[in-house]
């Protein structure tokens, strides 16, 4: 893990730190599992960034000022979250056209989080494609 981020993920609370490990590891296994290529991790704007070739940059945070929830932020000039939000309508949360928005309590293994990541790992390849080819 690259140390800024650890130091990031090390000054949220327990409950946020291990859900923003755990969509860490998330992302990371997708690019495995599809062979996307070396993921990038970086810290951007102070928060968690995570980017590959032919995808959309995925950014993930915790802030004090709504602290029951994580967001996973994604490009807004995307339509990734327009997407997310004609498909998943009712499963997540949403913050404008940038955000997905996490509670500390949700089972990310039970949410359609992980199409959501590979949609934006893979944005370049389908962006043309109604509804990102969902």
């Amino acid at each position: 893990m690259n140390p800024d981020i650890q130091s990031k993920f090390a000054s949220c609370p327990k409950e946020a730190k291990q859900q923003l490990e755990r969509v860490r590891a998330l992302i990371l296994a997708i690019a495995a599992e599809h062979k996307l290529g070396d993921i990038e991790e970086t810290l951007k704007w102070g928060e968690a960034s995570y980017s590959i070739k032919g995808g959309s940059p995925i950014r993930i945070d915790w802030k004090a000022k709504e602290p029951s929830a994580i967001r996973v932020f994604f490009h807004c000039q995307t339509r990734l979250v327009a997407t997310f939000k004609e498909i998943y309508r009712d499963e997540f949360g949403y913050e404008g056209n940038r955000a997905v928005v996490i509670p500390l309590d949700t089972d990310i293994e039970q949410v359609p989080l992980r199409h959501c990541l590979l949609l934006a790992l893979k944005y370049q390849s389908l962006k043309h494609l109604p509804l990102l080819g969902a």
